[in-house]
């Protein structure tokens, strides 16, 4: 390995897709997939195959689809783990088993029960049988942050001699602050004889707010691969921030003299792929992706802008992808100018289909006069919610509101691509009534626990969004819905939860078929 070169190792969707309210789809999950293959991580951890079904499918599916980084699951340091991760990393060109066990005293009492020497052999057993999957297995001290460095060094040392290629120390509760945590692994650089034959490791969480500056910090003791989620989305306070430590790294590059492969300029748009389907709005003033991380409004920040960009900014924003111009788009734009565009906000041919994307904007631009960056990009992002394999599809919508104590909602839907059925409701507005009609028309008993409507755009013409958080058989999905229409929206979002329970269930019968076989 390069000395020079730090490893970025991406668990999105795996430890950032646990902080969420609903599980992401397959679908959804093959689209972040593909999204952080190209912003050029290392390593990408795709899920935790055992816990679920659903987990050993997407985490197969991208294994198959998806290209380029080394493709990671994980898994306790149990048998039964072990054999899921293997067998769901099996089609991948590039794969890696990342195996751990707690080493904290307090994880040792009081969650596993057991000594350190027994959790050690636990780990030894499982990276010995990892090895028959993969020469390339990680290993994880999880809570490394309150574990004695004597300790760590003991369960290291074997797990090196097991065959472990990566070590990983990971701040499991936000626990260490930056002197401490570099000290962590400058003692395991001494402490451990075998230390030279694996990579160190870091994954930090961001409890006390310390989650990048620790993995900076880390980096400069001598780790070289930090853990990290787009957005820094993950358990509790989140992960630390892909985004931020790659920017870091490069900005600082004199100070730290280390590089990455992340591609800078697809941080923007991977940012906000990940906000979009995980329902997670970044917040405005968030470093490099916020929408104030590039707005200057102090007039005297704007004077010395105008004199020099540097003055005030120590990046550009075309540094991670983000247009400081924008084009305004009538219906008189032809298809050329719609595919221009789409390739100047860093999307390539393969991401969308662009009969349909122009379809759809005549029909938008025809609508609202002026079409913006923000429209196609919603554009695309709801023609990829609305696939041909959909079992539910919304024909027809008519919704009447007013401020009378009844609204009526007539909604029309195809069920199973054949079966035609329409339905009148009323409710206390067009949206309730039309929830009522879907769940009447579908026979599918859900709960709505949380909607959301946001505007993607500005001013009063802009598309609305809906994001809603319903709860199915005890489990939480999370749909959206956009269109120039709330209604439209909302009733959209609704149909996209249908769908998600649908697939969810075929992949439940398909696991009773099995254990029946």
């Amino acid at each position: 390995m390069n000395q020079d070169n730090v490893v970025i190792f991406d668990t999105t969707l795996r430890d950032g897709e646990q902080a969420l309210r609903a599980s992401l789809s397959k679908r959804e999950k093959l689209q972040i997939a593909h999204a952080i293959a190209k912003l050029g991580v290392d390593v990408m951890e795709v899920g935790f195959p055992v816990s679920s079904p659903g987990d050993f499918d997407a985490v197969k599916s991208i294994a198959e689809q998806v290209k380029g980084p080394i493709i990671c699951g994980l898994a306790r340091a149990m048998e039964k783990d072990i054999i899921a991760c293997g067998e769901a990393l099996a089609p991948a060109e590039k794969r890696r088993i990342h195996t751990f066990i707690a080493t904290s005293p307090i994880h040792l009492e009081h969650k596993l029960q057991k000594t350190l020497e027994q959790a050690t052999d636990m780990a030894v057993k499982a990276i010995k049988l990892a090895k028959t999957y993969t020469d390339d297995v990680e290993f994880s001290c999880e809570d490394a942050g309150r574990t004695p460095v004597a300790d760590l060094a003991y369960v290291i040392e074997r797990a090196i001699d097991a065959g472990a290629t990566t070590i990983n120390i990971p701040d499991t509760v936000g626990y260490t602050e930056p002197t401490e945590f570099a000290e962590i692994i400058a003692g395991i650089k001494q402490q451990v004889p075998n230390i030279d034959k694996a990579i160190i490791s870091v994954h930090c969480h961001n409890d006390l707010g310390l989650a990048v500056a620790n993995s900076i910090a880390a980096v400069q003791a001598g780790a070289r691969q930090i853990e990290c989620t787009v957005n820094g989305i993950g358990e509790r306070a989140g992960n630390c921030a892909l985004e931020e430590v790659a920017m870091i790294m490069q900005t600082r590059k004199e100070r730290f003299g280390v590089t990455t492969n992340i591609k800078s300029e697809e941080i923007f748009r991977t940012s906000k792929l990940v906000s979009q389907l995980c329902n997670m709005p970044v917040q405005q003033n968030k470093a490099i992706v916020g929408a104030n991380a590039f707005a200057h409004s102090s007039g005297i920040h704007q004077d010395g802008i105008l004199k020099a960009q540097n003055t005030y900014e120590i990046m550009k924003p075309e540094h991670i992808g983000m247009q400081s111009n924008e084009l305004n788009l009538t219906s008189r734009s032809g298809r050329h100018v719609i595919q221009h565009r789409m390739t100047e906000m860093g999307y390539s041919d393969k991401d969308y289909n662009l009969n349909d994307i122009y379809d759809a904007f005549l029909l938008l631009a025809d609508k609202k006069g002026q079409v913006h960056d923000y429209d196609l990009e919603a554009i695309v992002f709801n023609q990829q919610l609305e696939e041909e394999s959909d079992y539910y599809k919304l024909n027809s919508l008519q919704g009447l509101s007013s401020n009378l104590p009844v609204n009526t909602a007539t909604v029309g839907i195809t069920i199973g691509g054949t079966e035609v059925v329409f339905k009148a409701e009323t409710g206390n507005g067009p949206i309730e009534a039309a929830y009522k009609a879907l769940k009447q028309m579908t026979k599918v008993d859900l709960d709505i626990i949380d909607f959301k409507l946001n505007s993607k755009g500005e001013g009063a013409d802009a598309i609305g969004q809906v994001d809603i958080i319903a709860k199915c058989k005890g489990r939480n999905f999370h749909g959206t819905g956009l269109a120039t229409d709330i209604i439209h929206a909302g009733v959209k979002a609704y149909i996209h939860v249908l769908n998600l329970i649908h697939r969810a269930q075929q992949v439940e019968d398909i696991k009773e078929k099995h254990q029946g076989i």
